[in-house]
């Protein structure tokens, strides 16, 4: 069982029932989940087990015990994925905004690998029965393509793939402010931040992170980039566009409070290209941004925005 520690430093949070806080530390988590959890005893409170309407206190420390998902559950369900490729090896599936990659607590249906399941034949077993197939993934809230391995050599290849950033991954981003050049790279480690644990951050002992971007459209307010991975963290677009001064819009851990609400960050992983394991054949497909972010940019097209 994973545990994972919070401190109440944020002072908007003091007086919140706790099973009300707790989610705002990790957007899988569910408020009624918390709320079982808490009957459970998983949830301390400065060491002491509390109830579900414990309202936290500043400086409290709170430790969540994390419970594991039982292999056993994982069912195959018919999700009508949109597959961009497949063949005995691998395949490019499309994860729509709002899905979760694999099952974890709190999200044991309705994730990608439950539709992967359904779906195809064979995954590959290297990542176990909780993430079959999954070679790499993509936020919850960020939309669009993803590799995806039917057996183990196949999962291997594009792992080795992605360590030497041979990898094509491009991403649409709409970003707060008027990004005055054409194009930049970002280069910034990206590590845990320190204050709060459920986010990344530019840290000077964090692992290497690259992301190139083109400035693909202007605002008056805002701007569309196209951001082109050349390594994978955690979070890295939406960290390293907030380090350079330019959050994603939607983005409800690293954006300004005051954004446009599309339920989530304005980002898309819309071109993936690869070789593939067995051929060599280069391989790429590109998914329009979905119609929320289409619709998104159309309005700011008609407007003094």
């Amino acid at each position: 069982m994973e545990q994972h520690q919070f401190n109440i430093a944020e002072t908007h949070l003091a007086g919140s029932r706790i099973d009300k806080v707790l989610p705002e530390f990790n957007s899988e988590w569910s408020r009624s989940q918390m709320q079982d959890w808490i009957k459970e005893g998983l949830v301390k409170v400065n060491d002491k087990v509390v109830k579900a309407n414990y309202k936290v206190k500043e400086n409290d420390v709170i430790e969540v015990t994390e419970k594991e998902v039982e292999e056993a559950d994982i069912l195959p369900e018919n999700l009508n994925l949109d597959i961009y490729y497949e063949d005995d090896d691998v395949a490019i599936v499309y994860k729509p905004k709002g899905m979760v990659v694999h099952p974890s607590p709190g999200h044991y249906s309705g994730t990608l690998v439950n539709g992967l399941m359904y779906q195809m034949k064979n995954l590959s077993g290297i990542n176990g029965e909780v993430r079959p197939g999954i070679v790499h993934r993509i936020d919850k809230d960020t939309s669009g393509l993803l590799m995806v391995a039917k057996n183990d050599v196949a999962h291997r290849s594009l792992v080795e793939q992605l360590m030497a950033k041979s990898v094509t991954r491009k991403y649409s981003a709409l970003v707060h402010g008027n990004i005055p050049h054409n194009y930049g790279t970002i280069d910034a480690p990206i590590g845990r931040n320190k204050n709060d644990r459920q986010a990344m951050a530019v840290v000077d002992d964090g692992k290497e992170a690259v992301t190139h971007f083109d400035v693909k459209e202007h605002f008056k307010k805002y701007t569309l980039v196209e951001c082109e991975l050349e390594t994978g963290r955690t979070h890295q677009i939406r960290v390293h566009m907030k380090y350079i001064g330019y959050p994603l819009v939607g983005d409800p851990k690293y954006g300004p409070k005051k954004t446009l609400d599309i339920g989530g960050q304005a980002l898309h992983a819309g071109v993936i290209g690869f070789q593939h394991p067995r051929t060599g054949e280069y391989i790429e497909r590109t998914a329009p941004v979905p119609d929320d972010f289409a619709n998104l940019l159309d309005e700011l097209r008609h407007s003094d925005s």
